[in-house]
């Protein structure tokens, strides 16, 4: 009597993986989790359309990142019409702290979003030929684009950009415009310093490259009070804030408003090391409000800027990503706050 091997139960396959040094693909994610391609597609892609469990959309992500699959940008978008990219263009000056952890926080908000901020460092260019720049990346928003005209916009526009807001002093037509008029930090400084008895009052005018866009408003603010405003030129140095301190005394100013706080602590050393008291004989004044600035002796007089938070920033970029036609009615609106916190130094 021949006896038959009893046959053992069926085991599941194991789940195939890539072969080494292959590159992984959404169909090895599916394969590894348990789904289908069209369910990798939708968790990975952020898709709110389609619900999708909590469990799976874990099965998901570590099925992906345990194979090192990343979606391919340029084929997601095409499916899409459009690419997750938001432009920020770095600006051709030197970037202070407020701007840089303003910057984080709004790449933070929108990478929850499923965005991703592509900072772009064009130096040297400007105007039509910056836009046709950036077009080439085909962001879905631009993001702060100063001194660009309409046929710039319109640029962007033709290239797939469904938002583009603009920080400046003035609308452009065709962007959303978030109005930031430097001229009021001038003012609201000029106002404190001339209330305290001061009449003629220096302004510190950066030396340092691309400054002119924010310290002529600044300087025009400061006009605007009726106060005689004295220019100052001055490199961020040591050495050349101690020959403007040297001018201050021999131009009889009583106030310098010294651009920002960083210029400010600049001269406000200066002015002490040559034996100029603060604030009896000078009072100096900044603006950004720096903590540095509250820790110097006696502590920095300053006017606090506040633009948008990255949070509502990404906000905004998402609703017109969603809704481009909202540009359309929208008006223009102030964007940048301006409140004078005065100190020991003025």
């Amino acid at each position: 009597m021949v006896q038959i091997p009893k046959q053992q139960p069926a085991q599941p396959a194991a789940p195939t993986r890539p072969a080494p040094g292959a590159l992984p693909t959404s169909a090895d994610v599916a394969r590894l989790a348990g789904v289908s391609r069209a369910t990798v597609s939708y968790v990975l892609n952020n898709t709110s359309a389609v619900r999708i469990s909590e469990p799976t959309r874990r099965r998901v992500h570590a099925a992906a990142k345990e194979l090192g699959y990343v979606p391919h940008a340029a084929a997601r978008s095409l499916r899409a019409g459009h690419t997750r990219i938001v432009l920020v263009p770095t600006p051709d000056v030197p970037i202070g702290p407020l701007y840089s952890a303003f910057l984080n926080e709004l790449q933070r908000a929108l990478s929850r979003l499923d965005y991703t901020v592509v900072q772009y460092g064009g130096v040297g260019l400007s105007g039509d030929a910056a836009a046709r720049a950036w077009a080439e990346l085909r962001p879905v928003a631009v993001l702060g684009p100063v001194g660009m005209g309409p046929d710039g916009i319109a640029v962007l526009r033709r290239s797939g950009a469904r938002a583009v807001i603009t920080l400046g002093p003035d609308p452009v037509e065709g962007a959303h415009a978030l109005l930031t008029d430097h001229r009021q930090v001038g003012r609201v400084a000029a106002e404190h310093l001339v209330e305290r008895g001061h009449r003629r009052v220096g302004v510190v005018m950066p030396k340092e490259p691309g400054l002119d866009m924010f310290a002529v408003p600044r300087l025009e603010g400061v006009r605007a009070t009726g106060a005689e405003a004295v220019s100052l030129p001055l490199a961020y140095e040591e050495q050349d804030a101690s020959q403007v301190a040297v001018q201050v005394r021999e131009l009889g100013v009583t106030a310098v408003f010294a651009y920002n706080d960083e210029y400010a602590m600049l001269l406000m050393r200066a002015l002490q090391d040559a034996g100029v008291d603060v604030p009896g004989d000078v009072a100096v004044m900044g603006a950004d409000d720096l903590m540095l600035g509250r820790l110097l002796r006696p502590r920095l007089s300053t006017v606090r800027l506040d633009l948008p938070s990255g949070e509502e920033l990404a906000a905004l970029v998402d609703r017109l990503v969603r809704d481009p036609e909202q540009d359309a009615v929208a008006e223009p609106r102030e964007a940048l706050a301006v409140t004078l916190v005065a100190r020991e130094s003025t």
